[in-house]
């Protein structure tokens, strides 16, 4: 159990009074305007704004509409930093975990900078680095989608029957269960971000 499953009904409200609130503040003074301003573009008493803003009222929907169309956003970002947060992974620089994938044995290093921890979506970030013990293999193949990005060296890399110069700043993004991979090194070492992205299971 949660400890937002918890909360009364009343605590409830009150947390997203002063998330919304808060949020609210920061869009008008990022937007440079005064309180009676926005109250006035709203059609709100000032009154009214100043105890949206400290969260001491649950505004209703229509008065959230005008306060976000006063303000020239949508009304989902009024709520925008409310919500638990739970999903973050921190790696520190060279502090990520050597994994054995399959292209560990054509001698690519993998290194994972992260996970993800909750979602539909599993995340799998790695650094990819091609020295010169590293063989070519274009016939990785698997369930997911996958990003490259390539940071440093230069290499032919294949996709299904394609075939790609990539360089450092380059990105390929593709359906990871056609056949792909380096197919040339030209340029070594050949460092990338590689990032898999497979429906949770």
């Amino acid at each position: 159990m949660t400890e937002s499953s918890l909360r009364t009904p009343a605590a409830l409200r009150d947390s997203i009074a002063a998330s919304v609130g808060a949020q609210i503040r920061s869009l008008r003074r990022a937007a440079d305007l005064s309180s009676v301003e926005l109250a006035k573009r709203a059609g709100l008493s000032n009154g009214m704004m100043s105890k949206i803003e400290r969260g001491a009222t649950s505004p209703s929907i229509q008065t959230l509409g005008a306060v976000a169309h006063a303000l020239g956003v949508p009304m989902a970002r009024l709520f925008a930093d409310y919500g638990e947060r739970r999903d973050c992974s921190y790696v520190k620089a060279g502090e990520g975990v050597r994994v054995v994938r399959r292209g560990a044995r054509f001698g690519h290093e993998y290194q994972l900078l992260g996970h993800s921890l909750t979602g539909d979506l599993f995340v799998e970030p790695y650094r990819v680095v091609l020295t010169h013990e590293a063989i070519v293999y274009p016939a990785f193949q698997h369930t997911g989608v996958e990003f490259l990005f390539m940071l440093k060296g230069r290499m032919r890399y294949r996709y299904a029957d394609r075939l790609y110069d990539v360089g450092p700043g380059d990105a390929l993004l593709f359906d990871a269960s056609a056949q792909h991979g380096p197919e040339r090194l030209e340029k070594l070492p050949i460092v990338y971000l590689s990032v898999v992205v497979n429906l949770r299971t």
